[in-house]
């Protein structure tokens, strides 16, 4: 059995079923969280996480610097998450841009006073295409042209969605009993 991340990505490269489990195992434990934040049922978090890596094992070969293995993985995750999302999907929710808000900026970071499973019950209230544009800008850092082009959305949709998808955080943040919520990064 491999010893290092490095040593076990080599050997999946060439196919050995026992690193392919070991590798597989170690980032279901970091990356099944992140499908769940795409996902609406742990169940379909789980066929995104397993259709990711048999994409994943798939093109192992492509991935030509090891050390960034952990960065490559989880945009193979977050990538298929978005593909599921649109073969799922049968009605996008798209908003203009001029419905864009303005936020304070001495607003504290509500999401610092709640659990994992709080924010991804109420990130998971919110309808399809805002869900998929706070979780691709507000957890896993992608800006609006990143967004854009995942999502085959214009920068000013995936701007109004992400308006639109922290005012429905508010309120739902507000119907648990956060009445001080003025702002949601």
């Amino acid at each position: 059995m491999p010893n290092n991340e490095r040593e076990l990505v080599l050997a999946c490269k060439r196919n050995d079923p026992k690193a392919q489990t070991a590798f597989y195992n170690l980032y279901k434990g970091r990356l099944l969280g992140v499908c769940r934040r795409y996902a609406r049922t742990e169940a379909e978090a789980e066929d995104i996480f397993q259709e990711a890596f048999i994409k994943i094992f798939k093109n192992l070969h492509t991935l030509e610097k090891i050390e960034s293995v952990n960065y490559w993985v989880k945009s193979s995750v977050i990538r298929t998450a978005i593909d599921h999302y649109r073969h799922t999907s049968h009605e996008r929710e798209q908003v203009g841009y001029e419905y864009v808000a303005e936020f304070s900026e001495n607003d504290e970071n509500i999401f610092s006073r709640l659990s994992r499973e709080q924010i991804l019950n109420i990130i998971n209230t919110l309808p399809d295409g805002y869900r998929m544009v706070i979780n691709l800008y507000l957890i896993d850092g992608y800006n609006h042209a990143e967004i854009a082009g995942m999502l085959n959305i214009t920068e000013g949709t995936s701007k109004s969605q992400l308006s639109r998808g922290r005012d429905l955080l508010k309120k739902e943040l507000i119907k648990i009993g956060y009445q001080d919520v003025t702002r949601v990064y």
